[in-house]
């Protein structure tokens, strides 16, 4: 029989955990909304969650993943920008004591890398580097078949790398961040954008929504860009530059063999990625003296945290 963990993926609306095998299957799921007081009602929320899938499956571990910088030793949240209440919570302590299980604790993308890495787009890999490019960008890397979490396990934070000198400022406090340029956010200010460049050919974009730039969302952008919408398509392909040129620059400094995207962005497919792989290669350093990584869309979509989390505390 398949070995079964449990993972639980906590986000800012919902918490929603799993029964996992080691096959990376789903065989049960539980979801419940996400307190929005979050500190100890999220904590007893995540344990509700447990209890359930507990009751009719034998497991030995669980696995929580969450947004935020997660200790290196795998407890703690140390810092949840999105979360009330959880700064500095020994949550793998606080788990274990309510539910009576082995937890390991991670952050989100990189849940969502290791995912991708065994059990998604990335398997067969050892070398490969993640971006989940939604509202902004997060990241992981794996490195020779191990989840790299750094000195203190807030690796892989690709979203605020500086890519413009004294550009958009960022909710990090700093100014010209990856994400201000190449995440969904910002895919909706370069439509935005396009469209005050060219009033004129912008009412069908528009026409998807109440007609007005704040009724636009990134929903009706993709599914103008899938029509052909030229300003749909220049929205997209100036994220695409950015995102391009970002995944370079960190190509030289981890030179994986594959990049894996992920997030809500890439419900575009290749309307993203074609433009992507152009802008790689125009700005790699030493273009043609070395391979670039192949830039693939991820599989597992919103289970890939849930389903890399329970792998993880199998481990």
């Amino acid at each position: 029989m398949s070995e079964l963990s449990i993972g639980v993926d906590v986000g800012g609306t919902k918490v929603l955990g799993g029964v996992v095998d080691s096959q990376g299957n789903i065989l049960l799921r539980s979801r419940r909304d996400t307190p929005r007081q979050g500190g100890s009602a999220l904590t007893e929320t995540i344990a509700e969650v447990i209890r359930e899938l507990l009751a009719t499956h034998p497991v030995n571990s669980v696995g929580i993943s969450a947004a935020g910088f997660v200790s290196s030793d795998r407890k703690t949240m140390l810092a949840t920008p999105n979360i009330s209440g959880w700064n500095g919570v020994d949550l793998q302590k606080e788990i274990s004591d309510l539910v009576g299980l082995s937890v390991v604790i991670e952050n989100d993308a990189n849940s969502a890398a290791w995912g991708e890495a065994q059990h998604g787009a990335g398997r067969g890999e050892a070398d490969l580097m993640m971006l989940t490019v939604g509202t902004g960008i997060g990241g992981g890397i794996v490195v020779d078949g191990s989840l790299y979490r750094g000195a203190y396990g807030v690796a892989a934070e690709f979203g605020h790398i500086r890519v413009v000198p004294e550009g958009h400022l960022c909710g990090c406090g700093a100014r010209g961040c990856f994400e201000q340029y190449a995440s969904g956010n910002a895919l909706m200010r370069h439509a935005r954008e396009a469209i005050n460049a060219a009033p004129d050919a912008a009412h069908n974009l528009l026409a998807r929504g109440d007609g007005t730039l704040q009724g636009l969302t990134g929903k009706h952008i993709t599914e103008a860009a899938r029509e052909g919408d030229m300003v749909a398509l220049a929205a997209f392909n100036t994220t695409a530059q950015y995102l391009g040129a970002g995944i370079a620059t960190l190509s030289m400094i981890l030179d994986p063999a594959c990049v894996v995207i992920g997030g809500g962005v890439i419900d575009a497919g290749e309307i993203l990625l074609a433009p992507t792989r152009i802008a790689l290669e125009r700005y790699m350093p030493f273009v043609g003296k070395h391979p670039s990584p192949k830039v693939i869309a991820a599989e597992l979509g919103n289970d890939a945290g849930l389903v890399g989390v329970a792998d993880l505390a199998r481990r």
